[in-house]
Parts: C-alpha cells; structure tokens; sequence
C-alpha cells in the first residue's frame, strides 16, 4: 500500500536529531530549549495538592474557570486589556497545540500565510495541514528586523493570516512599539488574522517591554495570541498553554480543539490556578533569565564565538564563521560529538537553508552545566 504525505518534509525535528545525539556522545546540551532545573516548589506542592483533592477527571473544554479568570486578571494588569475568561480565554495542551488549533480553524485550501524566517518549526506544517501555502518575508541577521513597507507589499488577496513571534525564537529579538503600530496599520480594515506567538513574554531583558498585540486594543480584535505555561514555571514537559482572541475568533478555534484535544490535563490546571495568584513568580522571571543570560555571556568571552544580541528569549545566537567553514548543521554536529556541547544550527528554521554560520544555544540551565559547557567551548580554535 502507498500513501501520498501531506507535509513536504518528513525528516525528524532537529531537536530531536541533535539530543539524541547529545546522549549518544555524553555531551552538555545546550540545544534543545528546556530548563534543566525543576519547576518552583510552591508550584510542585500545589500539583500535589489537587491531585489528593482528587482533581482526575475531565476539565472543561475551556479549561478550568479558576485558571481562565486568574489569566485575565493577569492580562488586564499586565496589557491594560479585559479579556472575557469565559469566551475569550482557552487552555491548550501547550502552546504549540493552540497555535495548531488556530491555523486548522482558519485556513483553507490555497490561503495564504505570512511567516518571518528564521521560524519556529511548528509554524509551517501545521499551515500546510490545513491547505494553506506560507509565505516568507526572510530577516536578515545580525538584526532581524522587519521593514513593515516590504512586508504589506507580500500581502495579497489570498492573505488569511500572518504570524508573528516575540521575544523571537530562535534570534532572541523583540518586536517594539512602533513595529506592532504598523503591523496594526497594515492589517486594519482587511479580515487578515494575526497569530501572535508569545510564550516567551516574560523573557524581555534591559528594562525593555513586551509588546503584546493585546496592549493595542484595534490589533486585537484581529488577533490570537498564545502562551506558555512551560516557558514560564520551567515545565515544558507539562504542555500546558493557552491562547486569547476575541468571542467571534475564539468560538471557531473552541470548534477545533474540541476534535483534537476536548481538554488539558485537570489537576496541573487547578494547581497553576492556585500558584498564579503570587504575581511575583512571573514578574521576576526576566530578573532570573537575565542573570542567566549575562553569565552566559561572560563565559562567551572566553571563546571565540561571536554572541548576537539578545534582547529576550532563553535563547542565545553565536557567530562561528572565525572558526570552522563548515555549514552550520556540519558545524553543530562536530560541537556534539567533537567537542561535547549540543546546540542548534539555525539554517533549520529557514525554508532555503541559508547559511549564515550561526548557532544557537539555550542558557536556560544551571549555572553548573553553563560553566562546564563554557570550559569546552573555550578549547575550540
């Protein structure tokens, strides 16, 4: 029997690629974007809490009350916006799942959808699921930057939706102000969706902000916008996420995730429901991250990689071009196996494989694992 596949690549993710490839060789990974550290112990006390409360069965599709309601007090204090936690909020497994979700609700065959690349990974074959076709405005490195003249110049008739991310996986970058204004300027009057992918919203770093599409009130009534429970209390393998939009997009995403999850895991909701009332969990975190990120930092002064600036995110881009001519999957390859430190080559999150000759590393790890990674990476010339 043949069968014809429905995505144009069915290669393993390199993240999986390159763990197992950490474990095979017994080198530090500093790849895959995961905290090697537990979630905080409040939050681990409280899981245990609802699980003796016997907090087993199904949750409703929406997620649990408590925790929708905690999240828009969140929101209204945090963005200035007032979300309705009955119709506006849904908790996903995960945020890639909400992102999946909100896709398959919205694009049709042959629609169009606008992407930044370098990308994360999930972005393309969910849109090719669903019989849409990504478009691709590329960002030039070291900066990133969009020029938002370009980009309305991609929209077309057949543009349902345009993704956006920040803080950036995997460049570490942020959105600002004035870039949210003009995408907000492009869009308006048009039925084009925003997906605004923004896990990493408490990763901002040098007293800069996070620029949500729900501080802008126009933008959001177009908008979706994801988060991330695992970014934020270091607990990835949870998979607990949620997205917010207005009813009238809301009610079709509920359409979707009723058929391909229904709900997420009851007592983990009932526990962060409890542990989001300390406000102080999240607002710290960038404190926590970018003490992170500086040491990570100093111990790259040591080496001859080159560090690109990295204004959020748990995610740090090097240069390695004074180093190896290799291309960069060669290149990570020979760090893992040669030199014992896992990472990410970044020509993956681009559709071409363009070769820019950078990396990219995960500071999220205690300060132990980033020493040690720091002393083999020192050694290479």
């Amino acid at each position: 029997m043949q069968t014809t596949s429905k995505l144009t690549s069915s290669q393993t993710t390199i993240f999986t690629e390159m763990s197992a490839l950490a474990i095979q060789h017994k080198a530090l990974n500093l790849g895959q974007g995961f905290p090697d550290y537990d979630p905080p112990s409040a939050l681990l006390d409280l899981v245990k809490d609802a699980i003796d409360d016997h907090k087993h069965q199904y949750a409703p599709m929406a997620g649990v009350l408590a925790l929708r309601e905690i999240i828009a007090q969140k929101v209204l204090h945090a963005y200035g916006q007032y979300v309705n936690p009955s119709t506006e909020i849904t908790i996903t497994a995960g945020a890639t799942q909400a992102i999946f979700t909100a896709i398959a609700a919205f694009i049709y065959q042959g629609d169009e959808v606008i992407i930044f690349e370098p990308a994360y990974d999930s972005y393309r074959p969910s849109i090719e699921l669903a019989g849409g076709k990504a478009v691709v405005y590329t960002m030039e490195a070291p900066d990133f930057k969009i020029n938002w003249t370009l980009l309305a110049a991609m929209i077309s008739p057949k543009t349902k939706m345009i993704i956006i991310n920040t803080p950036h996986n995997p460049t570490g970058t942020i959105l600002k102000a004035d870039d949210l204004l003009q995408l907000s300027r492009i869009v308006k009057d048009t039925d084009i969706i925003i997906l605004s992918d923004e896990v990493y919203e408490h990763l901002v770093y040098d007293g800069q902000l996070h620029e949500s599409v729900l501080k802008y009130p126009e933008l959001y009534q177009q908008s979706i916008s994801v988060f991330s429970f695992g970014k934020t209390y270091h607990c990835t393998g949870w998979k607990v996420g949620y997205c917010i939009a207005p009813e009238y997009l809301m009610n079709e995403i509920r359409k979707v995730h009723q058929w391909n999850v229904f709900s997420v895991n009851s007592f983990v909701q009932h526990a962060l429901a409890a542990f989001m009332a300390d406000a102080s969990q999240y607002l710290l975190l960038n404190q926590f991250y970018q003490q992170k990120r500086d040491f990570f930092l100093e111990i790259l002064k040591t080496t001859r990689l080159r560090p690109l600036k990295t204004e959020g995110t748990f995610f740090q881009l090097c240069d390695y071009s004074n180093i190896s001519d290799l291309d960069d999957v060669a290149f990570a390859k020979e760090m893992t196996v040669n030199h014992g430190v896992a990472c990410i080559p970044i020509s993956v999150f681009y559709d071409d494989h363009r070769q820019d000759k950078l990396i990219r590393f995960c500071f999220a790890k205690t300060e132990g694992l980033l020493t040690a990674a720091g002393e083999k990476l020192k050694q290479i010339r």
